[in-house]
């Protein structure tokens, strides 16, 4: 999603161990998880409140999209289990509403949506370097992080830039430090 944080991505702490202090040493960029991006993201803007169902018009979950200023909503099944159904992604309203010369207020989200059986997630587990990867390989731009059947979350292209733009940062600062011998 790209719901920008007032928490900047600083650095991703060890939050395993309850006993660790604020102190503790920091992960390497390596080890940060999908969860530590959420967490650092906050959770008003994670995007784990941002869906829409099948049965909703093209034009509705277009208009949501819009007015939180992000790229692509999860969709729900519109019965009361809960159950995901796909997502819908500015992608999918150009190439099957735009392109096509559809109505995007009579089309239901369900016929433009990519379906759950082709749907790709992460887990809260899930290193953010392979989010990066699959993410480029499969060139897609949003992925929704599911716990079970429990949506926690929106990753974006945004958020992984943003945590790598702060990594570097943070290395040119450690670098500095360095070099002029106050570390």
């Amino acid at each position: 999603l790209r719901v920008r944080s007032a928490v900047p991505y600083r650095s991703f702490s060890n939050t395993t161990n309850p006993a660790a202090s604020s102190e503790e040493e920091q992960l390497p960029f390596e080890q940060a998880t999908i969860a530590d991006i959420l967490r650092a993201k906050g959770a008003g803007n994670d995007g784990s409140w941002l869906w829409c169902t099948t049965d909703d018009t093209v034009f509705d979950a277009v208009k949501s999209m819009t007015s939180h200023n992000v790229g692509a909503l999860l969709v729900m099944k519109p019965d009361t289990s809960g159950a995901i159904a796909g997502i819908v992604t500015e992608r999918d309203y150009l190439r099957k509403i735009i392109i096509q010369g559809r109505s995007s207020k009579t089309t239901k989200v369900g016929d433009i949506m990519t379906e759950e059986n082709k749907l790709i997630t992460l887990t809260p587990q899930t290193r953010l370097l392979k989010a990066m990867e699959l993410m480029s390989d499969r060139r897609i731009r949003h992925i929704p992080v599911v716990e079970g059947q429990k949506m926690k979350g929106m990753l974006s292209i945004g958020d992984v830039v943003a945590a790598v733009v702060e990594e570097h940062r943070e290395e040119v600062k450690r670098l500095s430090e360095y070099i002029k011998g106050s570390y």
